[in-house]
């Protein structure tokens, strides 16, 4: 990665800051805020420095990888891009400058449901991207079927079934700036795939949405779907016992980034849980706060194969365009492998429990683990 110039920015925060100088106030909101009074969307950030790292010395760090596997893909580093909604909110490219810029970092693209371009787009436009596709089960099965049928033939990977929405999140920050998704913004897959002539609202959209959805519809979809299907939305262990009884191919620990149920705790005060649920029976992902290379680390080490990062990267995308997702996902890899040879290791298989501490409420440093 270059050395950037002084004004350059140099870390996520920089870009977050710059991207809320540049965009509406309603658009930054819709993607920077959370629900109700955003005690979750907080936590989920703060809950990183409630860790220390512990750094092992005197090891071999000549040659440090941050490359992984994830459900059979190789990837250049355990952190993915998240689904989220809309891009073409923050770049009239949306969805197509993100997937490039995953591509060029040699990472995985989740593509949202209610993306700005359809699955066949994003195959077409950026086909060197690895991709999976993030799934809303709507009412009308054959509209969810439509969706993963378009997603399977354009070559998507996996599919990632969001299960923490049967309703919308009450986020206020969207009441206090009337925002509303303008005209021209829309999500073509789901529009596709009900026969709509017209463009769909976001309320229409979630309007269609199967809140009855139960185990055995995961069940069902496992069964039916030639892609492996993981489960977005787990908050308990109890329920990552439940998605592995039902066929999830993986687990991804995640609030929807505090947007849904404010109150909940971190995401990776969750994640623990989870870990010893799953019990090394499938790969345990999470998402929510990642704004450094260090936070993909402790998630890492507490268990997790793999983080996936959504607002980081939109950042990038909302200040410099494809270059700019594509430089906020080098600065979280260079990040990453830096980590890594200071805490002596050679790659993310290294990590374990042992290079945490817990911090105490006071400042100090509970034991190891």
């Amino acid at each position: 990665m270059s050395v950037p110039s002084p004004s350059d920015p140099i870390n996520v925060d920089d870009y977050a800051r710059l991207a809320e100088q540049r965009l509406d106030p309603g658009v930054y909101g819709y993607f920077a805020g959370g629900a109700g009074d955003e005690c979750t969307l907080r936590d989920n950030v703060a809950a990183y420095r409630r860790w220390h790292l512990r750094p092992r010395v005197l090891r071999d760090v000549s040659a440090v990888s941050t490359a992984a596997e994830i459900l059979g893909t190789q990837v250049s580093m355990p952190l993915l891009v998240a689904p989220v909604a809309f891009q073409r909110l923050v770049d009239p490219e949306g969805e197509v400058a993100m997937a490039r810029a995953a591509a060029a970092a040699g990472t995985i693209m989740c593509l949202s449901t209610i993306a700005t371009s359809r699955p066949a787009e994003i195959a077409a436009e950026a086909p060197a991207a690895p991709r999976w596709f993030q799934l809303y089960c709507f009412r009308d099965r054959a509209v969810t079927r439509a969706l993963i049928d378009e997603a399977i033939e354009s070559g998507f990977e996996a599919i990632a079934l969001t299960v923490d929405a049967p309703r919308v999140g009450r986020r206020e920050r969207d009441f206090r700036t009337s925002f509303t998704v303008p005209e021209g913004i829309h999500a073509p897959a789901v529009a596709a795939a009900t026969g709509s002539e017209r463009a769909l609202s976001v309320q229409e959209v979630f309007a269609l949405l199967d809140p009855s959805l139960e185990w055995s519809d995961l069940e069902a979809l496992a069964s039916e779907c030639s892609l492996p299907v993981m489960v977005k939305g787990i908050q308990t262990g109890e329920d990552a016992r439940l998605a592995l009884e039902h066929g999830a191919a993986a687990v991804i620990v995640s609030n929807h980034g505090g947007r849904q149920l404010d109150g909940v705790a971190a995401t990776l005060d969750l994640l623990p849980e989870v870990v010893e649920a799953v019990g090394g029976r499938c790969p345990v992902l999470l998402d929510g706060g990642i704004r450094r290379g260090t936070d993909a680390i402790k998630v890492l080490a507490l268990g997790a194969d793999a983080v996936l990062a959504g607002r980081a990267p939109l950042w990038g995308l909302a200040v410099g365009g494809e270059e700019g997702a594509r430089r906020v996902l080098a600065i979280l890899r260079a990040e990453i492998e830096l980590a890594l040879a200071l805490l002596g290791c050679r790659s993310p298989a290294d990590l374990g429990p042992e290079h945490l501490r817990r911090a105490s409420a006071f400042g100090g440093e509970a034991g190891d683990g």
